[in-house]
């Protein structure tokens, strides 16, 4: 069986490391989200390799993390597949709905700056894009995750199957296989119409289910075996981990001699996406080690430290937008201030019930109405 522990601290360190991750991602290109073109190719080597690194942590592992915290908190307290909506649409939409009339307003901050006002206040004044906003996420870079986290929470009654069968989690080989497939004839059919966002949108949360198949999986993987046996799978995983990231640096030479990301090379495809699977079991695997307690402390602030890092990211692009630094000094500047800034920010908002709901951090103001109060966090408590 499992562990006897009352805090899965090495799934704590999970939710930091995808939150910090994030940050260092987005950084990690040019104000304009590609690996900067303009730059010479040596210029392009130091940054795309720390990117290779920090992208082993995508959005993809979140939501395993999230599906494995919901699938843990169902097992712990049973309830409807309605409460279980009910629950997450609080947690995660009323926040995401938040953030995004927040992003909606702040990113005219940026489009003055770098010369695009007119058209941002285009597409935040045009209802049509508020569509997109609130169904797709796409008011930022990093709010799609919110809409499609929830989308693939719609499909919970599938990962209690794979509770069941484990063996279901093998699937997302083949769900990610019809990915691929699917997004380059969707992509050659509708490029350039409106209805192609939200087209990949639906192909996309039908087999992110695989995540969450995956997640329910190792839920059962990890309640019924031994800490030794589990250590038993480290080595192999290293070794598959190892090949993938190797496959990563062919992907990322790509990325530096063209100033381009490499979105035909299919062997990057799937070490990607393969790689948040591969790091969860591998924490996973090893959680009976000692972890550092710090861990359980500072993993509650990861959902806000997700949520608010652009909003320092974008006044660090301000001020270096007429740099003449090197890339890779660019990046450093810009994570030395996004991180401890963001980090004091998220605590912030969490010392005062008026904001903590903002972040995951508290329930929802509500006045006389015990019934509304839910647990505070994104997700659920990683204690068992």
């Amino acid at each position: 069986m499992a562990e006897n522990t009352d805090r899965l601290i090495w799934l704590d360190a999970l939710r930091l490391l995808a939150g910090l991750s994030m940050v260092g991602l987005h950084a990690s290109a040019d104000s304009n989200g590609l690996p900067f073109p303009n730059s010479e190719e040596y210029q392009r080597l130091a940054p795309m390799l720390l990117r290779a690194v920090l992208y082993v942590a995508r959005t993809e592992l979140f939501l395993i993390i999230s599906i494995f915290l919901i699938v843990l908190a169902v097992e712990k307290r049973p309830r409807r597949y309605g409460t279980i909506l009910r629950e997450q649409s609080t947690r995660l939409l009323v926040p995401f709905l938040f953030w995004t009339f927040f992003y909606a307003l702040y990113g005219l901050h940026k489009a003055f700056h770098f010369g695009y006002f007119d058209s941002s206040w285009a597409n935040v004044s045009s209802p049509m894009s508020w569509i997109g906003f609130l169904l797709l996420g796409d008011v930022k870079y990093h709010m799609h995750f919110i809409p499609t986290l929830f989308a693939v929470v719609l499909f919970f009654p599938l990962y209690r199957v794979a509770l069941r069968y484990p063996v279901m989690g093998i699937a997302i080989l083949f769900l990610l296989l019809i990915k691929r497939e699917l997004d380059l004839v969707v992509y050659a059919q509708l490029w350039g119409t409106d209805i192609l966002p939200y087209m990949a949108r639906f192909l996309k949360t039908l087999t992110y289910t695989g995540y969450g198949l995956v997640a329910a999986s190792f839920y059962s993987l990890w309640r019924s075996s031994r800490a030794e046996d589990r250590s038993a799978w480290v080595g192999l995983i290293l070794l598959v981990g190892g090949l993938l990231f190797a496959v990563k640096l062919a992907a990322t030479l790509k990325t530096i001699q063209t100033g381009q990301w490499p979105f035909e090379y299919a062997p990057g495809y799937w070490a990607d996406y393969l790689m948040p699977v591969l790091l969860f079991a591998l924490c996973m695997c090893l959680g009976h080690r000692q972890w550092p307690k710090i861990l359980s402390r500072l993993a509650p602030f990861s959902f806000g430290i997700y949520l608010c890092h652009p909003i320092f990211l974008d006044l660090a692009e301000i001020s270096l937008r007429t740099s003449e630094m090197t890339p890779i000094q660019l990046i450093g500047c810009k994570i030395a201030f996004v991180v401890p800034a963001t980090s004091l920010f998220v605590w912030l908002l969490s010392k005062f019930r008026i904001s903590a709901w903002t972040i995951g951090l508290g329930a929802l103001p509500r006045v006389n109405s015990r019934k509304s109060q839910l647990p505070a966090g994104p997700l659920p408590s990683v204690t068992r």
